[in-house]
């Protein structure tokens, strides 16, 4: 009985199994599609007899499939024609999936991927080594940040050359033109463009847009670009990509013979003209158009004689309207209304504007959808802050290239050779001279790595006069307490180079905008060196500071001291009543320090001289490091009422007052040791006189002490490799300077 059942059991498993297996295999050849029903038969060819009649019915159904899918192509393909159509009534309301870009090819792929608008078409091929030429307008402070965020996203992502070609104003000019000369990256050229040259241009449309004229800068690109330039992608530094920038370039291959732009659809109501009660926007077409993407076929402009055209546009409406509210893209909108047969509209993950009340959430179907590639626009002047559901999503992606480490970026293109420049020849042939078993190989090889520099990270303006004082210092993350309290000490000028890595200067960015001392001075030049390599680079991070003063006058000092109430001032009369300007001085500012974290600053030389009586203060360095400022003879000038003349002496490195054109700081000194004594000993050997000035005076504030004075402590090695760089130096200033310079190698030998 039990034998029975078992059987009876087996038999309806087995009859369930095959029900379910012909079942999967019916609803398998109910979805191939055309073509693939000759693999049915080899597939079936050994099935046993019982499944033939089944199989005869799959070959039917597959046959009937089939001819529907016909059917389907055919009137998806009739429709489509209808509606590419330019059509003004319904232009701006295409399915924001589709677009110019999807061709007769693409019909079956768009009709099963309605529902999934971040699907891309199949783009284009790029060749493997073709250039790709990307254009921005950028001017100021915030816009150059801004530009640095951009290039990252695209080198990130890129396989192919790049030459970005730059709108820019003199501030702009000078910080962009600086940090892609020592960013290096291969394969990557980089052009800039007098944006005051092409102010005539657009000067004399009205427009409230935040972005001033520059906003309407775009429109002159046929201009300002070099007339053998054909085409070119135009980005706002607003723009973050999240895929290679070749896909891009490469829709150029899809325009028609006629069309000359290309441009994704407005994802706002904007154009619409039912925000507010009475809006009048300029005339667009449906929605009108975004330019924060902008594909332009320059030689197509040109032909079409684009710089009269957009004028007559402008001109035009511009007598209703009297004034553009969104800058260039009212123009590019007023133009592609007259013209819409020049358009090719782009799929709008070309561009996902993430403004208020936009509909950019309908170019994809899953957030996760945008990992698969995307361009990011945040075109609201809230930017980070804007109001959208995915906003954590597109701000830790904004945030991921903000902070990345940009030192990475500079591989080379595989299979793509960069042509050579000369400082990249330099910098090979100098690194083939090094000796990689040398023991001080790691000091030699810093002494040339060229770093990456970020000048004037923040907005600075200043105009100095001409008895004007810059204090110069450098610093590193350790450091950045201090700030606000040099801020409260010294009123003047100041420029300051951070040793950061790309997330620390993001967290510096952050630490500034919320200091209530900071946000508002706007003469203090913050300039970054960013991070790379095994030692603190002190020497190149001060030059940076010190090249960048734009007063005559300069006063090399550290982070960690603060300067007496009123010492910019006296420095300032100072200068004048020795006559700077005409004599090689060094005035020395005497240096004091406190181990307390809290001090009660003395407002006075006489307050300071009873703390120094007290043991509140103490002379800098007189327990660990006396001859470092034992020339400036502390017992005279506790009763001196003039300045007085001091001769140089070994190991001597005061803080002090010169020329702003004076003798840079030796870059082979990284680290701790000698990077100011080496310094002095050159002003002393273009006799420059160091006078010490009577009632000025700086205190050292108490710090942990740094990574590096814990190496030159506890590593032989270190302290063989800095003396072996002293004796370099030396013999390097005996053949600059002469016989006069014998006093310093005799000096050293005689400690």
């Amino acid at each position: 009985m039990n034998l029975l059942c078992r059987g009876r059991v087996k038999l309806m498993v087995a009859s369930f199994t095959a029900v379910v297996l012909l079942t999967w295999l019916y609803l398998l050849a109910g979805n191939l599609e055309n073509g693939r029903s000759l693999l049915l038969a080899p597939c079936l060819a050994d099935t046993p007899a019982a499944e033939v009649l089944q199989r005869a019915v799959l070959e039917s159904r597959v046959r009937e499939v089939e001819a529907e899918n016909r059917q389907i192509r055919l009137r998806l393909s009739q429709s489509l024609g209808t509606a590419a159509q330019p059509q003004e009534g319904n232009y701006g309301n295409q399915q924001w999936g589709a677009s110019a870009d999807t061709g007769p090819e693409d019909v079956e792929n768009t009709a099963e991927e309605k529902n999934n608008h971040t699907e891309c078409p199949r783009a284009p091929s790029v060749q493997k080594c073709e250039l790709i030429h990307v254009a921005c307008v950028c001017a100021g402070h915030n816009a150059s940040r801004d530009v640095v965020t951009l290039v990252k996203s695209i080198l990130f992502h890129r396989r192919n050359p790049l030459h970005f070609h730059f709108i820019t104003d003199t501030v702009a000019h000078r910080i962009l033109s600086t940090l892609f000369q020592s960013w290096m990256v291969p394969s990557v050229q980089v052009s800039f463009y007098d944006a005051d040259e092409l102010k005539s241009e657009v000067s004399w449309i009205p427009n409230k847009h935040y972005s001033g004229i520059y906003g309407l800068m775009k429109l002159t690109l046929t201009k300002a670009l070099p007339s053998n330039l054909s085409k070119v992608i135009v980005l706002d530094t607003d723009i973050t990509f999240a895929t290679d920038i070749a896909e891009l370039w490469g829709i150029f291959q899809k325009f028609t013979d006629k069309q000359v732009i290309g441009l994704v659809e407005n994802q706002s109501d904007w154009y619409l003209g039912n925000l507010w009660k009475n809006h009048k926007p300029w005339p667009a077409l449906g929605r009108g158009f975004n330019t924060g993407v902008i594909l332009l076929y320059l030689e197509r402009l040109r032909r079409l004689r684009w710089e009269q055209m957009w004028r007559l546009t402008a001109e035009r409406e511009l007598m209703s309207m009297l004034s553009t509210s969104l800058a260039d893209q009212d123009i590019f909108n007023a133009f592609i209304k007259q013209n819409p047969v020049l358009v090719h509209q782009l799929p709008c993950f070309w561009n996902v504007q993430l403004s208020d009340h936009t509909r950019s959430e309908q170019c994809y179907t899953e957030v996760s959808d945008l990992k698969v590639g995307h361009v990011i626009h945040w075109n609201s002047p809230k930017k980070l802050r804007v109001k959208n559901k995915h906003v954590e999503f597109f701000r830790n992606l904004y945030l991921t290239f903000l902070e990345y480490d940009g030192n990475l970026l500079r591989r080379e293109l595989f299979g793509c050779p960069s042509q050579a420049t000369p400082e990249s020849i330099r910098l090979q042939t100098s690194l083939e001279d090094l000796d990689e078993d040398d023991q001080c190989y790691d000091f030699r090889r810093e002494r040339i790595t060229v770093h990456r520099v970020h000048l004037y990270f923040l907005q600075y303006e200043y105009t100095p006069t001409e008895d004007d004082v810059t204090l110069v210092a450098q610093l590193s993350m350790d450091r950045l307490q201090m700030l606000e309290a040099i801020c409260k000490h010294w009123e003047g000028p100041i420029s300051l180079a951070l040793y950061m890595s790309d997330a620390e200067a993001q967290q510096f960015l952050r630490y500034a905008q919320a200091s209530e001392v900071l946000k508002n001075r706007k003469n203090v030049g913050y300039h970054v060196v960013y991070k790379e390599g095994q030692f603190y680079p002190v020497n190149l991070v001060r030059n940076v500071a010190l090249r960048n003063a734009n007063t005559p006058y300069v006063f090399l000092a550290d982070v960690d001291f603060l300067p007496m109430y009123g010492l910019y001032d006296y420095l300032r009369r100072a200068v004048v009543q020795l006559d700077m300007a005409h004599t090689k001085k060094a005035l020395v500012v005497p240096a004091f320090e406190t181990l307390r974290y809290r001090l009660s600053f003395p407002k006075s030389k006489a307050e300071l001289l009873s703390m120094l009586d007290m043991g509140t203060l103490y002379t800098f360095r007189y327990h660990v490091w006396t001859k470092g400022h034992a020339p400036t003879n502390y017992a005279k000038w506790r009763t001196a009422t003039t300045p007085y003349k001091v001769e140089w002496e070994s190991d001597f490195e005061p803080y002090v007052v010169v020329r702003r054109d004076c003798p840079e700081y030796d870059q082979r000194f990284v680290g701790f040791g000698w990077n100011k004594v080496s310094h002095i000993m050159e002003l002393d050997a273009q006799e420059y006189d160091l006078m010490v000035l009577p009632n000025a005076f700086m205190i050292h504030m108490p710090h942990a002490p740094s990574f590096d004075i814990s190496k030159f402590r506890s590593s032989p090695s270190y302290r063989n490799c800095l003396g072996t760089l002293k004796d370099e130096f030396h013999q390097d200033l005996s053949r600059k300077y002469g016989s006069s310079a014998l006093k310093y190698l005799t000096a050293q030998r005689n400690i």
